[in-house]
């Protein structure tokens, strides 16, 4: 069975060539996020090649403050990656006193994925899921694009109007740890729900998450939903088959 970790940071371990190395070894095809397109031309030259890691071009919310003019190199690499991630809007207490820079940003990127042909995009939306359902039906045609709700964190009510507008949802096993966290996770179209770690930000054994860990994310989904591992590890691969089309020749 191959594994897939639809989120991770790559580039923010120690060694990030490694990194990637490891991820291939391990079989787990690995959607590589980053923050900053200041990063992005590292991070298509370490996959490019790669037959299960592809690196995604991202603009972090919780950095588009320090670095607004940043977008427009972001804008210039939009047409060499299917990939758009990780980018959002975060309004929670710690960001929220830049949520109108946030949400220019964002506008910019979905409009300029609009014109750049069918993208794949992980969003991140804490403490701000309608803002970002609102900006997906009006800047992005969702018929031609779709949309991974990383780490979703929202009300039933949010879960709900994000399925019927075809979301999909990465979890990790940190997102479960609680009754909230897995009560969300039964409201979810299992036909739309992907595994991932957000390594290094959770923690496996005492250490960062990896790629490689992602079996252990399975089998607690699994368990949180009364389905073998084998079964929902199965599904997945075929949900990340079914999202990617052919994006992609290597799932």
């Amino acid at each position: 069975m191959h594994f897939v970790d639809f989120h991770c940071h790559l580039d923010l371990y120690p060694d990030f060539a490694a990194a990637v190395r490891a991820a291939e070894a391990a079989q787990v095809y690995t959607l590589a996020v980053t923050t900053t397109p200041r990063s992005w031309p590292m991070n298509y030259e370490l996959t490019r090649d790669t037959k299960f890691v592809r690196a995604a071009l991202g603009f972090h919310p919780q950095l588009v403050a320090d670095y607004p003019n940043d977008v427009d190199q972001w804008a210039r690499y939009v047409d060499q990656t299917p990939f758009i991630g990780e980018v959002g809007v975060d309004a929670g207490p710690r960001y929220y006193k830049s949520i109108d820079v946030q949400r220019d940003v964002f506008e910019h990127i979905l409009k300029r994925c609009a014109l750049s042909g069918p993208k794949i995009l992980s969003i991140h939306s804490v403490s701000a899921v309608k803002v970002v359902l609102d900006y997906l039906e009006r800047f992005l045609p969702m018929a031609e694009h779709s949309v991974v709700l990383h780490w979703f964190t929202g009300s039933a009510s949010e879960l709900r109007r994000a399925s019927e507008l075809g979301c999909h949802f990465s979890v990790n096993a940190q997102m479960i740890s609680g009754e909230r966290g897995k009560a969300l996770l039964k409201q979810m179209p299992l036909e739309r729900l992907l595994t991932e770690t957000d390594g290094p930000f959770t923690e496996c054994l005492g250490r960062p998450s990896s790629p490689a860990d992602i079996h252990q994310t399975v089998h607690e989904l699994a368990a949180s939903l009364g389905l073998n591992s084998e079964h929902l590890g199965n599904l997945i691969h075929q949900n990340l088959t079914n999202l990617l089309g052919g994006i992609t020749p290597n799932v």
